[in-house]
């Protein structure tokens, strides 16, 4: 089949009509949902620029799944290189009610769900997030993703697909080919969004629509964290056209509510690797087959509850004037806007490898055979004074996105048309709350005994031998108060032309100059009260508290009814023990007056004693693309081109002064000062020049090959090129402390891609197609880590003292038994003060940096660097079949990816490994005729690697095979009501991760089953 830029006279008869360009799908399919149009001269569309219009259409207005799906399969089967999408079935109706879980539908995309089980962001033939490309009507669009849960600044270019609404999106368009006209950045795929152009339609169109979504999850958290099951969606649209259409004006908008919950199991501090308690174990008989390799220990076990409440407004405008059929512009508005606010309780126990001592009635550790030796039970023993943690929080963050773009699409003549395209677009996410995005207060019980974690079923098991509740002991001993800015905005201006040489060629060309500027910001005000905030037990005594069954909240997850487990949560009220933590505060802190007490625990007004990364990126472009289309016995499409990009990066950060006196107030934690901020700037340039070759050729009527080659590059994280050393608050006794900095000298990922596909159309709406694609990516961005010092940061535990402690205590380096001996021995000589009894189990008190003889902390110091590269190859199955013209029909993929950046866990150093990387595969079923719309989707994905640290080192995060199970319902009341029923994770699934083996379990989440009942109305 040629490309469509062959005229119609010359091809004449049937083959003209099998000549219907990618603009055909991808600019008349917008509004409708799916169309029928006659083949025309322009080319097809590419996501560099707002999409052209269409000289001369033909269509006429379908809806359904059939037409969704056929529309889909024309944009496939007309493109130049490999293009797949997803075409709304009417207008307001998306197949799936969030983008991403939308995008998994198509081969190669798999996605990363959210902490509500929702998905978020997009990973494309093994390509990370942060490597795909999202743009929005062909505009590059700026991302604020800020850490969560306590994490800090964040460096992410990733989109965060829960920010836009599915109900005013009118089609997908995923590029999984490089090509000269395509913008860089998209090394796993380029993803364009499409919304509404009125004067793309000819027909007015009005409809509303309304939701009510009943979220499961809710019912499994405890009271005081439940949202309303029930809550309410709106979303409404308006396009017409006036002055004999040279006017268009749409107007969209939504606005949705979700309360939910998640609940998870999980281990904050990761699995330590080969700790000595290990081998040093007293008497030895407390630890089973003790390991002689490679092994880990968990550092904790946690339980945590979040009730979650999202607020998602969107809107879009678009005004469009066509003064003559050769000149049109149009003027459009999106915003977005997600507001998120959570309520979090958790309990956990901190083991802390204390394995020596009286077992007592608890069982001993036990640890499975190599090659990497896990514990399948854990003991720590303690003396029942020791703390179990029974922590509250709130989060609260709030995202807005606000773009305004101007297109010019002018047809000078018959052979040339130009278009020109401008935006200024911001993302913005800010705290929400007085308390920041994050907080959290360390409320602790000190009377906890042994400790056992059982690691032998799929959900870990806790038990608390004769663990009771006493609010007697209960005092504040740390709390966190953190505000995360993100701030990205994006200045872009594209302009691209088109020159007919003649009915088989044309050239294309365009220029682009794009200035991102990214800002990302924190500040955590946290207080490190490890002896209490009360100077003695009994005054939280009272406080708004709770006691819950623990099993009921993890009922998906394989072993939650396990009678081992510890049957009871308790739960402290956020609000009460906030409230009672700032006048205990203030009554036992001289001269403190009670707003200074109010803002000791709260979030800090502004970053000026955080961490702050500037970061402007300038890029430009040039490219020049030739299309040919050979008029031989196989009709062949050729595509040659060739993109130049230039970019420039200045970073500047500014990053907390941590020298000064240092602080060892409990077993785990050294505490560095905080003093003023320091800036350090940094600045890089890299260009490109980065050629494309696109191929296909119809061997037959219903048989097509391609083959496509393109080089790409994917931009550093903010986070890797930011200026500055910025070190951790805190430093541990045994292993000193951490931090990083960035180089804005990195060059890119860069990636040389080559594809094959043959697609054979075997019956109307029906196919099956093959593609195997390789990716051979350098420059990775590897770490490496620098073992320094940091002049005027000394270490307390270290010097004479320290010294004559760890002989006392034969040379074990546990902190317990050095912290005692150098209280009881020592107190009150310089750097030394115990604030509790020296007979104490544990005494309480701080040691500092002025004790003698003291010496640097050691840091070890994170940076990035370009290290070597690797390959990303895979296979791609596709296939549809519709069953006649009995309304039923079924879909699926398959996607299997190879690389040769795995981790190893057998290796402890770090390693440059490749995330995301999984098969994948979809199953969807569907039946519809002209009242009734049926569909059953199942989606899997592999197992695959989250992540190379998991809070204590170098340590991988496999996440494990997940499936999903989604159904809707639709039914047409005549010939404007529909009624839908959307039912989403119907399987009710749970998410689990694991460390080196599946008994180091790393995090069990669990969600609950969605139901959404609506209606649309179409005027």
């Amino acid at each position: 089949m040629k490309h469509p830029q062959i005229s119609k006279t010359r091809r004449g008869g049937q083959l003209a009509q099998r000549l219907k360009p990618v603009a055909w799908a991808s600019s008349i399919a917008l509004l409708t949902g799916a169309a029928a149009a006659q083949a025309q001269q322009t080319g097809a569309a590419a996501p560099a620029g707002a999409a052209s219009s269409p000289t001369s259409l033909e269509t006429v207005v379908v809806t359904g799944i059939r037409k969704s799906l056929d529309s889909a399969v024309t944009l496939k089967r007309e493109s130049r290189g490999l293009v797949d999408g997803i075409v709304a079935e009417d207008i307001g109706k998306f197949p799936d009610t969030n983008l991403a879980e939308s995008m998994q539908r198509i081969a190669g995309v798999s996605i990363d769900r959210s902490a509500s089980g929702e998905g978020s962001k997009v990973t494309v033939r093994g390509v990370g997030p942060d490597f795909n490309m999202v743009l929005l009507n062909g505009r590059q669009m700026p991302t604020a993703v800020i850490g969560w849960e306590g994490a800090g600044a964040n460096g992410s270019r990733a989109f965060d697909f829960a920010n836009l609404s599915s109900d005013s999106i009118a089609a997908l368009e995923v590029y999984k080919t490089a090509r000269a006209e395509s913008p860089t950045g998209g090394i796993g795929a380029t993803i364009n969004v499409k919304t509404a152009r009125p004067l793309d339609v000819r027909e007015r169109i009005a409809s509303i629509g309304v939701k009510a979504n009943y979220d499961a999850s809710v019912g499994r958290l405890p009271g005081p964290l439940q949202g309303s099951k029930t809550t309410p969606e709106v979303s409404g649209i308006y396009s017409d056209t006036f002055a004999n259409r040279t006017i268009g004006i749409s107007i969209s908008g939504s606005y949705s509510k979700r309360d939910s919950g998640s609940n998870k199991a999980y281990t904050q501090n990761g699995w330590g690797t080969n700790d000595p308690a290990v081998k040093s174990v007293s008497p030895a008989s407390n630890i089973v087959n003790n390991p002689a390799g490679l092994y880990a220990t968990s550092r904790e076990l946690r339980y945590s509850l979040t009730g979650m409440e999202r607020e998602r407004i969107n809107g879009q405008a678009t005004l469009q004037f066509a003064p003559s059929k050769e000149l049109k512009f149009t003027l459009d508005h999106t915003l977005a806007m997600n507001t998120l606010h959570s309520k979090n309780a958790e309990m956990s126990s901190w083991f802390n490898n204390s394995f020596s001592g009286d077992l007592k009635t608890n069982p001993a550790t036990q640890f499975t055979t190599g090659p990497v030796a896990a514990p399948i039970v854990q003991t720590a023993i303690w003396d029942g004074t020791h703390d179990l943690a029974l922590n509250t929080g709130q989060y609260a963050q709030k995202s807005k996105l606000n773009s305004t773009g101007f297109n010019a699409d002018w047809k000078v003549s018959d052979a040339l048309r130009l278009e020109f395209d401008a935006h200024h677009s911001n993302a913005k996410t800010t705290p929400d709350s007085p308390y920041g995005t994050y907080s959290t207060m360390d409320l602790a019980m000190f009377n906890q005994g042994n400790a056992t974690a059982y690691y032998d079923q799929k959900f870990p098991i806790l038990s608390l031998p004769g663990q009771k509740f006493d609010d007697t002991k209960l005092n504040v001993t740390g709390t966190q108060f953190r505000n995360n800015l993100s701030d990205q905005t994006v200045d872009q201006f594209q302009t691209r032309g088109t020159y007919r040489l003649g009915t088989d060629d044309k050239l294309l060309a365009g220029l682009g100059f794009t200035r991102t500027k990214n800002r990302s910001a924190s500040y955590n005000n946290q207080n490190n009260d490890w002896s209490g905030v009360a100077p003695s037990l009994g005054q939280f005594a009272g406080i708004n508290t709770g006691t819950y069954s623990l099993s009921s909240f993890f009922s998906r997850i394989p072993g939650h009814d396990d009678p081992r487990l510890f049957p009871s949560f308790y739960m402290a009220d956020f609000a009460s023990l906030r409230d009672r933590a700032v006048k205990i505060k203030q009554a036992n802190t001289p001269g403190m007056t009670q707003a200074q007490a109010e803002a000791y625990f709260a979030a800090a007004s502004d970053y000026t004693r955080g961490d702050d990364w500037r970061a402007t990126e300038k890029s430009s472009s040039l490219y020049g693309q030739w299309d040919h289309a050979f008029d031989t016995a196989i009709p062949m499409n050729l595509s040659v081109g060739v993109r130049y990009e230039s970019t420039k990066v200045e970073s500047s950060s500014q990053v907390v002064d941590h020298s000064g006196t240092t602080t060892w107030g409990s077993q785990n934690e050294i505490n560095l000062a905080s003093g003023g901020t320091t800036f350090g700037t940094k600045s890089g340039k890299y260009s490109y020049w980065l050629p494309s070759i696109d191929w296909d050729a119809d061997l037959a009527e219903n048989l097509k090959v391609r083959a496509s080659y393109g080089e790409n590059i994917g931009r550093p994280g903010w986070n890797q090129m930011q200026g500055g050393l910025s070190l951790g608050g805190t430093a541990n006794p045994n292993g000193g402390g951490t931090g990083s900095t960035g180089d804005p000298a990195l060059k890119p990922l860069r990636s040389k891609n080559f594809d094959l596909s043959a697609e054979f159309y075997y019956a109307k709406s029906s196919y099956a197609a093959l593609g195997l694609f390789y990716k051979k990516v350098s420059n990775f961005v590897t770490t490496s880590s620098v073992d320094a010092t940091v002049p005027g940061i000394l270490n307390p535990a270290s010097g004479t003292y320290y010294n004559a402690a760890l002989a006392a205590c034969g040379g074990n380096t546990q902190p317990l038994c050095i912290r005692n001996y150098i209280f009881r021995n020592y107190n009150g000589q310089p750097g030394v003060t115990a604030t509790g009894p020296l007979d104490a189990a544990e005494v309480a008190g701080t040691i500092t940096s002025a004790v003698p003889g003291a010496t640097p902390i050691p840091f070890k110091v994170t940076t990035f660097t370009n290290g070597p590269g690797d390959n990303i190859k895979g296979l791609e199955l596709n296939f549809q079949h519709m069953f006649g013209r009995s309304g039923f029909g079924v879909s699926g993929n398959y996607t299997k990816v190879k690389t040769g950046l795995k981790f190893n866990n057998l290796r402890t150093d770090q390693q440059a490994a490749l995330l995301g990387v999984s098969d994948s595969a979809n199953l969807v079923g569907f039946y519809e005729n002209d009242v009734w719309s049926i569909r059953a989707a199942y989606n899997w994905r592999g197992e695959f690697l989250a992540a190379t640290s998991d809070g204590n080192g170098n340590n991988p995060v496999y996440t494990e095979p997940y499936g999903q199970v989604d159904a809707s319902i639709g039914y047409k009341l005549g010939s404007n009501l529909t009624l839908q029923l959307d039912l989403l994770n119907l399987n009710d699934g749970y998410i689990r991760q694991h460390g080196r083996t599946n008994e180091m379990l790393v995090s069990a989440l669990q969600t609950g089953r969605r139901y959404l009942i609506g209606a649309r109305y179409r005027f």
